[in-house]
């Protein structure tokens, strides 16, 4: 039964996955990013790791989509004042996407199976103990990161929606 389950969410994810990249309307685009975290949120229930499923629900489809809807809002984004984008700007966001297909594909040659035979059991993988000890002792780099990447993407869209004075 787990692996029908599984399968199902893999399946629900790639879908909605797609559609947000394949929807015109950015409101639809959003809807249906919340439906591959709550996808994504089954799979970390089926590696009996709740609580950061319930984290990942309440950060992401939560804190994050309401950031996204606002910056949506604030935009207003509509095809009559989207400007031309040139083909030197279309090559450029596919040189960067390859490059990011790139280091996506290069991380994971370099991954490795963590579940060796001195391996504590499964239960005690998603506690919040060693989740806290591992993101703040080994992870903390990137953690601290991500923040600093989150307010710098908080200001953009405030300066791209700012109008300008004359």
């Amino acid at each position: 039964m787990g692996d029908y389950i599984f399968y199902f969410l893999a399946f629900l994810s790639i879908i909605s996955a797609l559609m947000v990249v394949f929807s015109k309307n950015p409101m639809y685009s959003v809807l249906y990013l919340v439906l591959c975290f709550f996808s994504i949120a089954g799979h970390y229930i089926l590696l009996s790791a709740e609580f950061l499923a319930f984290v990942h629900i309440i950060v992401y489809a939560g804190a994050i989509m309401v950031l996204f809807l606002f910056v949506l809002m604030l935009l207003n984004l509509n095809s009559k004042t989207e400007s031309f984008k040139t083909p030197l700007w279309k090559f450029a966001a596919i040189c960067s996407g390859s490059a990011l297909m790139l280091v996506i594909l290069a991380s994971f040659k370099e991954t490795q199976n963590f579940i060796t035979p001195g391996s504590p059991p499964a239960t005690t993988i998603g506690t919040v103990k060693n989740l806290g000890t591992i993101l703040f002792n080994e992870y903390i780099l990137p953690f601290e990161i991500s923040s600093v990447l989150f307010i710098s993407a908080m200001v953009g869209a405030v300066i791209l929606a700012k109008k300008e004075l004359d």
